[in-house]
């Protein structure tokens, strides 16, 4: 257990000996994890600037599965599952990688969603923008000024909101703090003076795509 502004966290290593579970072990371990947790969430604060308690969601604990299963990850629960053969798998750096995923992840937890309005591909997008912010991203993600619509989700919509920011720093923390209650497409124009589909247009002829 270790304890970071009160949230606490736990790791639980369910993959016996499994492949992954031992380069889990031997390569990452439950020490790195839990200091990775922390580190993540204090980063995440600060990327949506909640200074304050008041502005996070309230979550007093956050649980790390590694698990022999399917995909890469996902976050249920304030609960983040990390498929152990995936890491096991995996042919290069693989801490970094977990720390990645687990920027990803926990950025899932601490993120605001509409009350379940906001579409997908912009909660994804999001995610991975911390993770792009906290410079965990891999090589094989899209360049900027790639992807065929803005809220395609994770990588492509990752560098499109890193535009956005550009444009008015803070942006991607001001528009997570609007959707605390709700989402409108309209929050693009509140903060950027333009609709979400001319800024993409901006975007794309910025980067000659």
């Amino acid at each position: 257990m270790q304890r970071s502004h009160a949230v606490e966290y736990a790791v639980n290593d369910n993959t016996g000996n499994s492949g992954g579970g031992v380069r889990f072990r031997n390569d990452i371990g439950v020490d790195y994890s839990l200091q990775t947790l922390g580190s993540a969430t204090d980063f995440i604060w600060r990327t949506f600037q909640q200074n304050n308690p008041a502005d996070r969601k309230d979550v007093q604990k956050v649980t790390l599965f590694i698990e022999n299963g399917n995909g890469v990850a996902f976050a249920v629960n304030n609960e983040i599952h990390v498929n152990a053969n995936y890491l096991g798998s995996y042919s290069g750096d693989v801490k970094r990688e977990f720390t990645g995923v687990i920027y990803h992840e926990m950025t899932h937890i601490w993120q605001w969603n509409g009350n379940g309005q906001t579409p997908g591909g912009l909660i994804e997008g999001i995610a991975d923008f911390v993770r792009l912010k906290a410079n965990y991203n891999p090589s094989h993600w899209v360049q900027p000024g790639q992807g065929d619509r803005w809220d395609q989700g994770y990588d492509v919509t990752a560098r499109f909101l890193d535009y956005c920011n550009s444009l008015r720093n803070g942006f991607v923390a001001e528009l997570n703090k609007k959707m605390r209650t709700g989402y409108s497409a309209n929050y693009f124009v509140d903060l950027l003076g333009k609709t979400v589909d001319q800024l993409w247009s901006d975007y794309k002829a910025k980067y000659g795509n």
